[in-house]
């Protein structure tokens, strides 16, 4: 969307919000939830058609996996916001010349999994599903997905990863919520509505769902791959990963992005799984 178009919605919620803020805030939070994209298109599904595909359960939710059998470790990837597991392309062939066993995953509401929305906390349960089924050793997590990945071994019983490759991952919720209201520019009203709605959904306030206070708890270890330009994430939280996560360590690119998607951080992933 056009600034203009944003900021015209913003415009019309804020306005929405002076005769009920708690319907603007649920608009708001249904806008911030809601993909636009992330569904395949012809040429992303050639990308998987080579896997074994098979739906998991969670809920009532399916949720869609793409299997390339291998001798090696398993490597499960796990995708960010408006993407899907066709995004893992770039490196495929490379994890598949190391003999990996690699699985990947939809997001609820992305490529061929179910549902039309998404968050952080709705991943990390479905991440967890699938580990259970596949027993991962190593799990890649892009984005959101990367924060998906820490929520997950945050929150269940996930022994069998030992390492953990984070790429651009925002470091905490808050952060992401404020910089969309930012985006928006909501009035205060809409702001504390949408931190009421996640607290009353979740039995957390906002400020809680911190990955990079969450890796205090996990014993896998991490590798960090952030850009210090990148425009979606700020480098900064990479930096917060980079102090809390003890047992982690931390890349810094110029130039990548926050796509990450760069033939020269490919060796370095494996290095790091293989040792």
């Amino acid at each position: 969307m056009s600034s203009f178009v944003i900021k015209s919605i913003g415009n019309a919620l804020n306005a929405t919000s002076l005769i009920s803020s708690k319907y603007a805030s649920k608009k708001a939070l249904h806008l911030f939830a809601s993909p636009r994209k992330g569904r395949y298109t012809d040429n992303q599904e050639t990308i998987v058609d080579s896997a074994k595909f098979e739906t998991l359960s969670h809920n009532e939710y399916n949720i869609a996996t793409y299997h390339w059998q291998g001798h090696g470790p398993t490597i499960l990837l796990a995708h960010g916001w408006e993407s899907n597991a066709s995004r893992w392309s770039y490196i495929l062939n490379d994890l598949k010349a190391q003999e990996y066993n690699i699985i990947a995953l939809d997001a609820p509401a992305h490529g061929k999994s179910s549902g039309r929305q998404f968050n952080a906390v709705l991943y990390a349960d479905c991440i967890s599903v699938v580990a259970k089924k596949f027993e991962p050793e190593v799990i890649l997590g892009h984005s959101v997905g990367g924060m998906a990945t820490i929520f997950s071994l945050h929150n269940y019983n996930l022994p069998f990863v030992n390492k953990i490759v984070s790429l651009g991952a925002p470091a905490h919720f808050s952060g992401v919520f404020s910089r969309y209201k930012s985006m928006m520019g909501y009035n205060k009203r809409i702001s504390k509505g949408l931190d009421n709605i996640v607290y009353e959904r979740f039995g957390k306030p906002v400020d809680y769902f911190s990955a990079a206070n969450f890796t205090k708890t996990i014993e896998a270890e991490g590798l960090i791959i952030h850009d210090k330009k990148d425009k979606i994430i700020p480098f900064e939280d990479a930096l917060l990963f980079a102090n809390r996560y003890k047992n982690s360590e931390l890349i810094e690119t110029e130039g990548f992005g926050h796509g990450l998607k760069d033939a020269s951080l490919t060796p370095k992933i494996i290095e790091f799984i293989n040792r």
